[in-house]
């Protein structure tokens, strides 16, 4: 059955006409979204709408409203009974809208056709500040990753300051960090038992800001800790550094303190969060009846990329365990994995056979890293009392179970199921969990049978993987393991491949100008991948979002946890000469890279780089200036010849005179 088939109740309503073929005449809750209205459990306005109506409230959404006309796309539903809900969408609104380069893209992924123009810069904050201009006593509940990663003072790059928490530029009552069905569901249940909306101020895994003079919310069982003021923030990047430190160690912690910020006459009131979700949890809220599908209003506009991309594809687990320093997971999912059972997975790949356009294709079998599935601390009394951001760098943890045996079931299951002829893994995996030298945690057996089964069942032409870099210096900064890791996971990669008579490209992927990433670095980058056959094509800018390590030390300078100062690459040059050792292959840089490296006392890299077209300029030069010293010589004889002639006639003549 075709989406247009199916009736419209099958969606929650977005126009005022559906709302009364649901026989809805107001709604108790109206989420408001940067992005298209895709009914399916990788889009959190989905989630959040169907949690909603989980709990027995009428929900309704506003997909991308316009916001620079006269509003009516806002006012459309009326008042809601209890608050409205704002994202940016599943993307920081920034992110979307922007590159690396801070030039404007010209596509949005969660539009449909890909059309550029349906959001503004800062969704969050323009949406909340429309709804409170408009319904000024209606509550505001902010949520999202846009505004997650913003919750206290954070640098926005694309202005290039320091922007207090967004609940202070929105205007919101109170905002969702993380995943949040479990703090949306103690919301909803507190409402329905009739608690007032202005007194809810203790769930955790939320924030609001209250006056300086006000007494502190009460949890008898939380500790407090205090960060330096958005003001002192302002005029100290130390302190300011200093402050990410504790947000992110907190953040990672089962068992964390509340978190106080002073902005102006506020405090900003980060409540702990919840405990990691349980598989019963997480399995309820992707088990929630969604159509899996977009709203039928966007049929004549367009296909929606972002679901184009996944509409085939399984999520089994969320959070990541990694920690890099420049990515955003553990920071909104969390770093403890919360993994849905075995069947709800299994009942979802049954929804996704029976999709009307289903082919025999799953194209993902992941997650935020595909091989996490499962994986957990061994005694998690250890886990309570860590403070660590990362489970596996600087090295493994000796507590964490990292048996892979769980996931590669799933694979078996999945791939053996009669209507699916291949199910891929299209998310990046943690080569460095493969690899018995790194991970001594590692069951050999099970490993050399799950990259089997990857490798023979589960690859679409070539197997993505993240090494991020060669230096041994950056990686270290990155929070990722040293590169030799990668040549021992590709030499285990091709022998399997070899043994079954396959070819699938193994394709590795790095970052430039990453913050202690010097331009050495990246000659030896660019020299270590050649070496190893790769001539990379895509590659990544580093591109400063709120809350990672390597953006506070982008803008500040020093390392949050060290506090010493740190080389970053930030102007436009040194980004763009960063990013043209990837393409030394490239005769416009070959020059470039010569001259690059020769004065940086480097002729080694460059050698190692351009190799036999080094040498043969080099012996080209040679061969000319013999050439050279060859004709100045014979002009020399010449020349002289010339001077010597005259006078030995001239000689001559006077002899004959005489």
């Amino acid at each position: 059955m075709s989406d247009h088939k199916r009736p419209l109740t099958d969606w929650l309503p977005i126009t005022k006409k559906e709302l009364e073929y649901h026989g809805w005449d107001e709604l108790d809750v109206i989420i408001v979204s940067g992005d298209a209205y895709v009914d399916h459990p990788s889009f959190g306005t989905a989630v959040i709408g169907r949690i909603i109506e989980s709990e027995g409230f009428r929900v309704g959404i506003i997909p991308q409203p316009q916001w620079q006309d006269d509003l009516r796309d806002f006012k459309k539903f009326g008042k809601p009974k209890y608050f409205f809900g704002v994202t940016a969408g599943c993307m920081d609104s920034m992110v979307n809208h922007y590159t690396a380069g801070k030039r404007k893209r010209s596509t949005d992924s969660y539009t449909p056709g890909g059309a550029s123009g349906f959001r503004p810069d800062y969704a969050t904050t323009v949406y909340s500040k429309i709804l409170k201009q408009i319904y000024p006593d209606v509550p505001v509940v902010i949520g999202g990753i846009e505004a997650s990663l913003r919750r206290v003072t954070h640098y926005d790059y694309w202005s290039d300051k320091l922007f207090p928490t967004i609940l202070e530029d929105s205007g919101a009552d109170l905002l969702v960090y993380g995943m949040g069905e479990q703090p949306l569901r103690e919301l909803l249940q507190l409402l329905k038992k009739g608690v007032p909306f202005s007194s809810i101020k203790t769930i955790p895994q939320t924030s609001v800001l209250i006056h300086k003079d006000e007494i502190l919310p009460k949890n008898k069982n939380w500790e407090d800790v205090e960060l330096h003021s958005h003001e002192v923030c302002l005029t100290d990047k130390i302190k300011y550094a200093s402050n990410f430190k504790t947000v992110e160690v907190e953040s990672n912690k089962l068992a964390a303190r509340r978190i106080l910020q002073k902005v102006g006459d506020k405090i900003a009131v980060i409540n702990p969060p919840f405990y990691t979700m349980t598989e019963a949890e997480i399995d309820r809220s992707f088990d929630l009846p969604y159509t899996r599908l977009p709203h039928p209003k966007y049929e004549k506009r367009g296909a929606i990329p972002a679901y184009e991309m996944i509409k085939f594809s399984i999520n089994m687990h969320r959070g990541c365990f990694g920690g890099c320093s420049f990515c955003t997971i553990s920071a909104h999912q969390g770093k403890f994995i919360a993994s849905r059972s075995e069947k709800s997975i299994l009942k979802e790949v049954e929804a996704v056979v029976n999709h009307p356009e289903f082919k025999g294709y799953i194209s993902d079998l992941g997650g935020p890293s595909a091989n996490m599935y499962k994986m957990k601390g061994i005694d998690e009394a250890i886990c309570e009392r860590c403070v660590s951001p990362s489970c596996i760098h600087p090295v493994v943890c000796s507590n964490l179970d990292t048996n892979h045996k769980p996931l590669l079931e799933i694979y078996k299951k999945v791939d053996a199921h009669p209507k699916v002829k291949k199910a891929f893994v299209g998310s990046g995996i943690r080569y460095d969990l493969l690899v018995k030298d790194y991970n001594k945690n590692l069951d050999e057996k099970v490993a050399e049978e799950y990259i089997t089964q990857l490798v023979t069942r589960h690859v679409s032409g070539r197997l993505k993987v993240a090494p991020e870099h060669t230096a041994d210096n950056t990686l270290r900064i990155m929070r990722k393991p040293p590169f030799r890791y990668f040549h021992k996971f590709k030499d285990v990669y091709d022998r399997i491949q070899k043994k079954n008579g396959l070819n699938q490209p193994l394709i590795p992927y790095f970052i430039s100008s990453h913050p202690g990433c010097e331009e050495a670095d990246m000659a030896d980058l660019a020299a270590e991948t050649k070496e190893m056959g790769f001539k990379l094509e895509q590659v990544q800018d580093f591109t400063p979002t709120p809350m990672t390590v390597a953006t506070e030390i982008y803008y500040t300078g020093v390392h949050p946890y060290t506090l010493k100062p740190t080389f970053v690459p930030k102007s436009k040059k040194e980004k763009e000469d960063q990013h043209r050792f990837f393409f030394w292959y490239k005769n416009e840089n070959k020059g470039w890279i010569k001259d690059k490296l020769k004065s940086a006392g480097k002729p080694e890299l460059a050698e190692r780089l351009l190799g036999k077209e080094l040498r043969f300029e080099s012996d080209k030069k040679s061969y000319g200036s013999k050439q050279q010293e060859q004709r100045q010589g014979q002009q020399k004889l010449q020349q002289r010849d010339k001077k010597e002639v005259p006078k030995w006639l001239a000689e001559k003549r006077r002899d004959r005179r005489k």
